[in-house]
């Protein structure tokens, strides 16, 4: 084979494993992920619910994808009105975001009533993923 035959095949190749990279890193991107139940005993200023699931989540001016997530989550608790919403800027609020590791925007979290981290997400969750988790927590009827 040629030398631009082995180039034109590395280039190739070399596309194939990104383009596989790229559809797995999205396909995970958004997704809710259970946590271990973790109780912060210094979140009370996340402004958490003390009668029902707390639906917070990290976002900036400058975030685009971060519009996404607040039509998702204000989709949600409409439909879902035990469950309370609260949207932080990270600019605003660094040591939210640094208490909490938050990373990369948007980053959303659930927490349950007794304001204990129940799910995580990076990137934009859907509506029934978001809805799903909230259900999980026997709080809401499905």
């Amino acid at each position: 084979m040629s030398t631009l035959g082995i180039v034109v095949t590395a280039i190739v190749a070399a596309l194939a494993v990104a383009s596989v990279l790229g559809v797995t890193i999205n396909r995970r991107s958004g997704a809710l992920r259970a946590t271990e139940p973790v109780s912060d005993q210094d979140t009370p200023y996340l402004g958490l619910s003390q009668i029902g699931p707390t639906v917070v989540h990290f976002s900036a001016v400058w975030c685009g994808p971060c519009a996404s997530v607040r039509r998702v989550v204000d989709q949600v608790c409409a439909e879902l009105p035990d469950v309370s919403h609260v949207e932080i800027d990270i600019d605003a609020n660094p040591a939210a975001a640094k208490h909490l590791s938050v990373l990369s925007l948007p980053t959303t979290f659930v927490f349950d009533a007794e304001g204990k981290r129940r799910y995580r997400s990076v990137g934009v969750p859907t509506v029934a993923e978001l809805r799903k988790a909230l259900q999980s927590l026997g709080t809401i009827r499905p």
